[in-house]
């Protein structure tokens, strides 16, 4: 069974979207069998990689049994990385479908057939602690907090802390924090640094890797693709995106130590 990450924020626009894609494609490319889970109504995974509404099938069409768990999937040109788009939805059924993913095990039914051949699963959920992001913390073995380093982001951060802390007491208990990403941290600007003092100082699980605001995002929001296949010289901030990688491979690795197997093996004649 993949471990199963889930990336949430309470407030929206802190580069949530941004950050599931493009660590996906680090651990993906560091090796690990890679799922990326778009459980966000509006489909920020598709349309970060300049996807339409319609364009791909994935788990609304699953939860609707149109096709298979198999069909739901996407495979991408990186070995180790495969998607679960949102799949097609209508606007005016997005109701339909929170509340779909929040009546009982329905999401669980949905992913573990799916990632049971994974190392970890990422989920993209919308913004805010509603009922999708409930159901995914319900079901995963950590929480990833991307974190905007302004001042109103700040004072959102409670908010989705006491939001994990209560799914773990009530529905997950195996729920764990595994860290708190600073996003768009400007190293030009005072009030930007000065947030940054505050939680490397102030909370537990801030990451030593950071994400800088970098004009670079943006050509690749419109490029629909991962900062670090855009043409041209392989650019620093998606070095960033393979340190955050590692740093939270440790992480989990001492949160829950995976045990190794060891196979007997039989004696051998050298000549």
């Amino acid at each position: 069974m993949a471990r199963r990450i889930v990336l949430t924020s309470q407030k929206g626009g802190v580069g949530k979207t941004t950050v599931a894609l493009n660590l996906a494609l680090a651990f993906a490319e560091r090796g690990k069998r890679t799922l990326l889970v778009d459980l966000d109504p509006q489909g920020g995974i598709g349309h970060a990689l300049a996807r339409g509404d319609t364009e791909l099938v994935g788990l609304t069409d699953l939860l609707m049994g149109q096709i298979t768990a198999e069909e739901a999937v996407l495979p991408t040109r990186v070995a180790n990385l495969t998607l679960l788009p949102r799949g097609r939805l209508d606007p005016a059924e997005v109701s339909e479908y929170e509340l779909a993913l929040a009546s009982g095990p329905v999401l669980r039914r949905a992913l573990d057939p799916i990632d049971a051949r994974f190392d970890l699963t990422l989920i993209d959920t919308p913004s805010g602690v509603g009922i999708v992001t409930r159901a995914a913390l319900g079901l995963a073995d950590y929480a990833l907090i991307p974190f905007q380093a302004e001042a109103l982001a700040l004072r959102s951060l409670s908010q989705v802390l006491r939001a994990i802390d209560r799914v773990r007491a009530g529905e997950n208990p195996r729920l764990e924090m595994l860290g708190i990403v600073p996003t768009m941290v400007d190293r030009n600007d005072d009030s930007s640094l000065a947030v940054m003092n505050d939680v490397w100082s102030g909370l537990w699980g801030v990451t030593d890797t950071s994400i800088p605001r970098a004009a670079i995002f943006a050509r690749a929001s419109l490029a629909g693709l991962p900062v670090g296949f855009l043409a041209g010289r392989p650019p620093p901030e998606a070095r960033r995106f393979d340190l955050l990688a590692a740093e939270l491979e440790g992480a989990m690795d001492e949160i829950s130590p995976r045990k190794e197997e060891h196979h007997d093996r039989p004696a051998r004649a050298l000549l």
